[in-house]
């Protein structure tokens, strides 16, 4: 499968720009379960936004809240640094992948307990289950490769990203 085809360089950020106004000394083991929903939904809705520089997304706010309903379920943050917050939604209209970055990292309520630095936001269509569970099985490939998130998080550019994706598949 060639992942790479679904990606668009205006749906890569290399850097995110979540901030959080109330950061006092807090570990994540110390952050509350609503303090910690509340900042998973700020990072969802930049993701959200990325999401959106496609034609493929119908209505952000709709979409944003299946983000935060399927993230309030379990959360997307597989370990070693990476989340794949996904869902199906019928503000998608067609499949849609994006690849976001963080070098400071999110606690973002992984299984491991590390800060996710390596966001890959997906939505589809509610129908569009065969394509999106294997692109999520790819990904999932692809990670097992150290390099390869090594050069997720040293690209330069947007088209870096993608060429390291190319190179893998």
């Amino acid at each position: 499968m060639q992942i790479s085809k679904y990606l668009d360089p205006n749906l890569i950020e290399l850097e995110l720009m979540t901030s959080f106004a109330d950061l006092e000394e807090e570990t994540s083991a110390e952050l509350s379960a609503r303090k910690l929903l509340e900042r998973k939904e700020m990072i969802l809705s930049e993701l959200v936004g990325i999401l959106e520089h496609s034609d493929k997304v119908c209505n952000r706010s709709k979409l944003l809240i299946d983000f935060v309903n399927r993230e309030k379920k379990a959360s997307t943050a597989i370990g070693n640094g990476i989340a794949v917050p996904h869902v199906r939604s019928m503000q998608a209209r067609d499949f849609v992948i994006g690849i976001c970055r963080s070098t400071a990292g999110y606690d973002f309520d992984s299984v491991d307990g590390k800060p996710v630095h390596i966001f890959i936001p997906m939505a589809a269509p509610p129908y569009d289950d065969n394509l999106y569970l294997k692109v999520f099985k790819e990904l999932a490939e692809m990670f097992h490769y150290e390099s390869f998130y090594e050069r997720i998080m040293e690209a330069a550019m947007p088209y870096d990203i993608i060429r390291a994706v190319k190179e893998i598949e």
